[in-house]
């Protein structure tokens, strides 16, 4: 199917922008191409509120750019991985390396992932490590059944946040605060 891949290096981001696997969301994982069934209802509508959120603030400051649901990032080459987050914040700078067709190749200053039912934490927890590998500062990681959100810094901290505390921007988007229960309104 793919003539330009070959056993030894796997597909490439060329080969999976090519590729279409109708009502599916890809990944590609150090050359490994992995699909997943669309996320739940529920799950959109917690990115969505948090891109609502983010967007507000990072646009009303000129801070950058917050990318939605399904963007792709070329995180690494050689073998590609590409990973899409649920939301993604680009500091000011990063905005302008982003194509007009294709994966910018960069790691956004912030990634939001929203679990799924079905996500296992081996494969959550290395996506977070990805990220941060690749140079992310900040990830959120939303958990809709617990109400809480993982806060991971690249620094190594981790927070829990649940209830009716708020996710803070800390140094990456000073000022920035969304109280949870708008998160999972």
């Amino acid at each position: 199917m793919f003539s330009s891949v070959n056993a030894s290096s796997g597909l490439t981001a060329a080969d999976i922008e090519r590729l279409s696997i109708p009502g599916k969301q890809v990944e590609l994982v150090r050359g490994r191409l992995v699909v997943r069934e669309p996320p739940g209802t529920r799950h959109g509508v917690i990115a969505a509120n948090l891109t609502a959120h983010l967007s507000n603030f990072v646009r009303q400051r000129g801070l950058g750019t917050v990318c939605a649901q399904d963007s792709g990032f070329m995180i690494a080459s050689d073998p590609d991985t590409v990973r899409a987050p649920d939301v993604a914040f680009l500091e000011g700078q990063q905005a302008g390396r982003i194509p007009e067709c294709g994966y910018a190749e960069l790691a956004p200053a912030l990634v939001v992932e929203v679990l799924s039912p079905d996500d296992s934490l081996s494969e959550v927890l290395a996506k977070v490590a990805d990220w941060f590998a690749s140079g992310t500062r900040l990830v959120w990681l939303v958990d809709p059944h617990q109400r809480q959100v993982h806060v991971y810094r690249q620094s190594g901290g981790i927070s829990l946040l649940g209830g009716d505390a708020a996710l803070d921007g800390e140094d990456l988007l000073p000022g920035f605060v969304c109280p949870l229960p708008d998160v999972f309104a």
